[in-house]
């Protein structure tokens, strides 16, 4: 990956000026302002809308949810006080925290509960997953709503906890009533920080400030779960997409902390004594090479085998994530070392084969059509793969379109059905949370559900669904074990995505931020600043 340490000093002097705005000034009195460069722009403000980690990021700050996950992944309550299941696993009942309220000072109720909870299933892989299950969902008082099943279904508090995909925030009934296709415009949660609207500018800063009407959990903050005990008055964004930049600024204490910086960054800022370099979250991420299976060629599985073919994983992770410290070859969809991490089916792709992949190319129909990927540079081991990808195709004899923006313009492009030549896509690259990644219920990439409502590529495979649905309605450890790995075969097979393996994301901030919780997001509670 091309270094960005080596810019001119005047030209990263003048960047940093620009990025943090001439006359800044953070002394706020007493008031604690944790200063970050977010890892991209925030673009999407609906988290219904996007499965991006920097508008998840903005949710779990201005919304909440009914459960989480701990450090361990454990599923802990959060906005629910109690909740039962009857003897035969049909009826769940579940008791709101008293005095929960949304930033505009109105109760949360059930219904606005039911509502969000409707909307979530209309839009992400795991809500989807539970809707099938459902027979009836409806509040039966402020308080208490009540969750009715066809047939016991294991994951339900798991799926209404879950951080990855599209999580399951709360909003304000008025909110969750707007079509789950169209982007709301308000922004009023009842989480432990709101957003500053006024101060939002798009491409430049973003601003949190605290809930001062919260009422976190008694017990510790654990992961995603526990006591969001906001401890600072304000977080906000710098946006700052050269990666040296950032370092600089991070090395000269203009900021705070860097969110997903550069590899390549680590021995800029690791001789500072001032700085800390951590891997918070729990379980390594991977990257992904997502076709769109909705048209030529990659709608084809000879074509997206030969996707498989050409990839080497060493190549694509030593672009995007530099010294091998970080990163490790891994052929499982489920993540390797975890729970559900086999390899099984990946034997014919071990090792790359241009030639056939060429040979599966041709017999897909290709015959030298451009091939349009949309990528970023704003986030350097996207920008780094998706040019491995490039050179990989062409050497194939592939005529590549590789169409550069921000990452926001990417979120928002790679949503659209459209063709390829008429502001679709052909393919995308992005890294995914081992978190969210690590277990079939979870993993929203590989969900291949026919009917075109699954993740951006919108693969279609009833054979794979139907051994997801088997792993899912699995009782016994032995019968899971068993249903993965069939199910891990049949993804080999049809290629929803290819992997370009495991990585480890470090963060960095400075030492007098304290308190950066092990999770598997970066959020703002507990944080404190000396």
């Amino acid at each position: 990956m091309r270094s960005t340490s080596t810019l001119a000093k005047p030209v990263a002097a003048t960047l940093l000026a620009l990025a943090l705005g001439c006359g800044s000034a953070y002394a706020q009195g007493t008031q604690k302002v944790l200063r970050v460069v977010p890892h991209a722009d925030l673009k999407v403000l609906d988290p219904n809308q996007t499965s991006a980690t920097i508008t998840i990021m903005h949710g779990i700050s201005v919304y909440d949810m009914l459960f989480a996950w701990d450090r361990g992944l454990g599923v802990r309550p959060q906005m629910v006080e109690a909740y039962a299941a009857s003897s035969d696993k049909l009826a769940y009942s579940f008791s709101l925290r008293p005095g929960l309220k949304f930033h505009d000072g109105t109760p949360v109720t059930a219904r606005d509960v039911v509502a969000s909870l409707k909307r979530w299933m209309a839009r992400d892989v795991i809500g989807q997953k539970l809707k099938e299950f459902t027979v009836s969902l409806e509040a039966k008082d402020d308080r208490v709503f009540q969750l009715i099943l066809k047939e016991p279904y294991g994951w339900v508090e798991f799926s209404l906890a879950a951080s990855g995909g599209i999580p399951a925030f709360m909003f304000r009934e008025k909110e969750a009533n707007v079509d789950p296709f169209t982007a709301f415009t308000e922004t009023v949660g009842s989480g432990p920080f709101k957003f500053n609207k006024a101060e939002w500018v798009p491409g430049s800063k973003v601003v949190y400030d605290r809930n001062p009407d919260y009422v976190p959990r008694a017990e510790p903050a654990d992961g995603l779960s526990g006591g969001k005990i906001a401890r600072l008055n304000r977080v906000e964004y710098k946006v700052i997409p050269d990666a040296a930049t950032a370092a600089a600024a991070l090395n000269a204490g203009e900021v705070d902390l860097v969110d997903q910086p550069a590899i390549d960054m680590v021995p800029v800022v690791e001789r500072n004594k001032d700085i800390v370099v951590e891997v918070v979250g729990p379980i390594p991420a991977y990257g992904v090479l997502r076709p769109n299976h909705l048209y030529p060629p990659f709608n084809n599985v000879k074509a997206r085998q030969a996707l498989a073919l050409m990839v080497n994983q060493r190549d694509y992770l030593q672009a995007g994530f530099g010294d091998e410290k970080w990163w490790q070859e891994c052929r499982s969809y489920f993540v390797c070392g975890a729970p559900f991490g086999t390899t099984l089916g990946s034997e014919s792709y071990g090792k790359p084969d241009m030639a056939k992949a060429k040979q599966l190319l041709a017999e897909a129909g290709y015959k030298g059509e451009k091939i349009v990927i949309i990528a970023t540079s704003e986030i350097a081991s996207l920008g780094a793969m998706a040019q491995v990808t490039a050179g990989k195709l062409k050497d194939l004899g592939v005529n590549v379109d590789l169409q550069m923006s921000d990452w926001g313009g990417v979120v928002t492009r790679r949503s659209k059905k459209d063709d390829p030549y008429q502001g679709g896509w052909h393919i995308f690259h992005t890294t995914a949370g081992g978190t969210s990644m690590h277990h079939p219920v979870t993993n929203f990439a590989v969900n291949t559900a026919c009917g075109g409502g699954n993740w951006f590529g919108w693969p279609c495979d009833e054979e794979a669904d139907r051994l997801r649905n088997h792993f899912l309605l699995a009782s016994e450890e032995a019968t899971k074990k068993q249903a993965v790995e069939a199910l891990h075969k049949r993804l080999w097979e049809v290629q929803p995505f290819a992997l370009t393996g495991q990585y480890f994301q470090p963060t960095f901030w400075r030492r007098n931020v304290t308190g950066v919780l092990k999770a598997n997001l970066l959020v703002w509670w507990n944080i404190d600043k000396g």
